[in-house]
């Protein structure tokens, strides 16, 4: 087994596509560790592949450390530590952007239970590992056309103040102002992953499309996380804009981001 922070991809556009997901999805804690995979022939009806390609995408990730394969016990997400840092970039405007896009679209609600929060959800949120929390997912459509699939957890304590029904019909940040929380920060970051199977079918795109993964922390007056979404968006119907300046002098001058203005997303 190599390093896991090498990385060669398997030879193939098509057992690529497959790697790529099943990897990001493994990296942002869809696929958590121990979580066993489904079977090859399962793999390859969703991915729209043969077996071979499935077995070659799964043999990378083997190699490069992300999964474990055993005879008779089918294949395993493996348990790894984070070897690097990525780099964090401040789209002061963003969060605008998403709040006008909740008022002016609508929602589909896809999933909605209670359970145990997921490890990463828990840590990044700082709750105790066995809290439960409000695992819901939807997705919002704009002119008829799905352009962000959304999964929001929300401690039990606080989502137990809204419905199903509401979360439906209203932007989550509203249920949670309603229910008593006042929100005084968030966190987050912006990346790029590819659509798996499910993902694909309800934003109406193919699987291994490349999409815009936004993850943000939101926390209240006292430091609680109250929420923690994991956000997914077509590129062809969202775009981030930064504004920038150029700063500084001499061989020292550079660009930097222009604090206050205003940025756009289009959908």
């Amino acid at each position: 087994m190599q390093n896991a922070g090498s990385e060669i991809l398997p030879e193939g556009g098509k057992a690529r596509r497959v790697y790529l997901s099943l990897r990001d999805q493994i990296s942002d804690g869809r696929l958590s560790a121990g979580e066993t995979l489904p079977g090859e022939q399962r793999l390859a009806e969703s991915f729209g592949v043969s077996r071979v390609t499935v077995r070659r995408a799964l043999d990378a990730l083997s190699d490069a450390g992300l999964i474990e394969k055993r005879a008779g016990s089918g294949t395993t997400v493996r348990a790894r530590a984070l070897t690097g840092k990525r780099a964090a970039m401040d789209f002061n405007t963003l969060m605008p952007q998403l709040v006008e896009m909740g008022h002016s679209t609508t929602a589909r609600l896809l999933s909605f239970s209670y359970s145990q929060a997921p490890d990463f959800v828990a840590q990044a949120m700082g709750l105790d590992r066995a809290e439960k929390v409000q695992i819901a997912t939807r997705v919002r459509i704009a002119d008829e056309t799905p352009f962000s699939h959304l999964t929001t957890y929300v401690p039990a304590e606080i989502a137990q103040n809204y419905s199903e029904d509401d979360l439906a019909t209203t932007p989550l940040f509203k249920l949670l102002e309603r229910s008593g929380v006042k929100i005084k920060e968030a966190h987050q970051s912006v990346s790029a992953t590819l659509a798996g199977p499910d993902v694909a079918d309800a934003l109406d795109v193919a699987v291994g499309s490349a999409l815009l993964s936004l993850k943000r922390v939101v926390r209240d007056f006292e430091g609680n996380g109250v929420e923690y979404l994991s956000g997914l968006y077509r590129p062809d119907m969202f775009r981030l804009e930064m504004p920038l300046s150029r700063v500084g002098s001499g061989s020292a001058r550079h660009w930097e981001p222009a604090i206050g203005q205003t940025g756009e997303a289009s959908s």
